[in-house]
């Protein structure tokens, strides 16, 4: 231990200018040393109108019984659902029409109205801002890739974690999404996908990352749920692998070592982007709660209940975190810890408009990841998607909710 701790003096030495997310206020601070206050709390109440994919097939069952309709009519309703992705009873011709009217108001209301829409990467990345019943928006993100299609998927409305370089988290948190909100999500994503929108990818969704706008865990009941209609067989769910779907949080450790609990194997992915508690305090806001190591530990014990190893993200930022010796320290942090069981994805930062803080060069992001691999830590820089079209998550919300504002001080004007 001691060789490894002279050997990160020594790197320290060697590095260059650390730039400190207090060098320069947030928008709107009044002093450098203001710091951002998370939030668990969401500013908007009121709750989506209830949906089939709110309810487990005996409830959906039970509601229908208690409307006067046979039980099995939920197996049919819910088939055409998740099997077909039809969401119109209009075109369910096996249900009688007298009981058509009853399921669109009770089990199928329009969740998700399509506000914008843009096409990157050569048509392989779409994506979208939903405006949702309430008039807040969120966004989800479809890519296709030579393997796989994925769909980064949103949970909250805006973010209470106050994290300074993500602009989902300057946005706050509004309010947490209904299981049905996060499902539809997918189904529209399946219906997009099926259609041969995408230039690259299978035309079928295989795999979901919660990695859109807000803190997964936060909103934990409702993503535990539609993590159950991902993942169970239709008529209860969409049969997705759930190998092949990605939890992602910035440090609630007691609520992952409840996820653990949960049974459904899904990949956890923690935001970590520092290795030590002076610079995450800074970046991750959270941290001030859960620190490093209580976090790191829960990531493992996560691994050891559910054999899924744990994915490390790291937004690489220049002259901040990028440098060599935290690249060493962040690898003896998860080597204590035992060996294979996490998987680092650095990432180059996806800047948001006006932030002080950009990219690693390449030539640094090759530094930190080969300081990772030589000290026997599996890393693959994860690809970035959707940087012409404000690729960084909340970014897009942000524009159409502005000029959404905008058309409406015009619209007070002109009366």
């Amino acid at each position: 231990m001691t060789e490894t701790i002279a050997s990160i003096e020594e790197l320290k030495a060697q590095a260059r200018r650390q730039v400190r997310p207090t060098d320069q206020p947030p928008e709107g601070a009044t002093s450098p040393d203001a710091k951002p206050i998370i939030s668990f709390t969401a500013r908007r109440k009121g709750k989506a109108p209830s949906h089939l994919a709110d309810l487990t097939l005996e409830k959906r069952k039970e509601l229908l019984k208690s409307a006067g309709f046979p039980a099995f009519r939920a197996d049919q309703l819910s088939r055409h659902y998740f099997s077909n992705l039809q969401a119109d009873p209009s075109q369910m011709t096996d249900l009688p029409e007298s009981m058509r009217d009853f399921v669109a108001e009770t089990f199928l209301p329009n969740l998700l109205e399509k506000k914008a829409e843009l096409i990157a990467d050569g048509g392989s990345t779409i994506k979208n801002v939903w405006g949702l019943y309430d008039g807040t928006s969120v966004e989800s993100v479809l890519m296709g890739y030579r393997d796989r299609t994925t769909l980064c998927v949103s949970s909250q409305a805006g973010c209470g974690m106050a994290c300074p370089f993500c602009a989902t988290g300057q946005m706050g948190l509004t309010r947490n999404l209904s299981t049905g909100e996060i499902i539809e999500q997918v189904r529209r994503a399946m219906i997009t996908s099926e259609a041969g929108a995408l230039s690259t990818g299978p035309a079928r969704l295989s795999n979901v990352v919660f990695m859109g706008m807000g803190e997964p865990l936060v909103n934990y009941r409702a993503v535990v749920e539609a993590l159950h209609r991902m993942i169970e067989p239709p008529p209860y769910g969409f049969g997705l692998s759930a190998r092949n779907i990605t939890v992602s949080t910035v440090g609630m450790a007691p609520l992952i070592l409840k996820l653990a609990e949960v049974g459904l194997p899904v990949t956890l992915a923690v935001s970590l982007h520092a290795p030590d508690d002076e610079l995450r305090d800074d970046l991750i806001p959270a941290n001030a709660r859960w620190k490093v190591g209580e976090l790191l530990d829960a990531a493992r014990h996560y691994f050891e209940v559910t054999g899924r190893r744990v994915s490390i993200e790291y937004a690489l930022i220049k002259d901040m975190n990028d440098h060599t010796w935290r690249a060493q320290l962040l690898a003896d942090e998860l080597n204590a810890r035992g060996s294979g069981w996490a998987h680092v994805n650095p990432i180059p930062l996806n800047p948001t408009p006006g932030s002080i803080w950009t990219a690693s060069t390449k030539e640094q992001q090759e530094a930190f990841v080969n300081q990772l691999r030589s000290a026997g830590i599996r890393t693959t820089i994860r690809d970035t998607r959707g940087s012409d079209i404000d690729g960084a998550c909340g970014q897009l919300a942000t524009e159409v909710t502005r000029k959404q504002k905008a058309a409406g001080r015009a619209k007070i004007t002109n009366v």
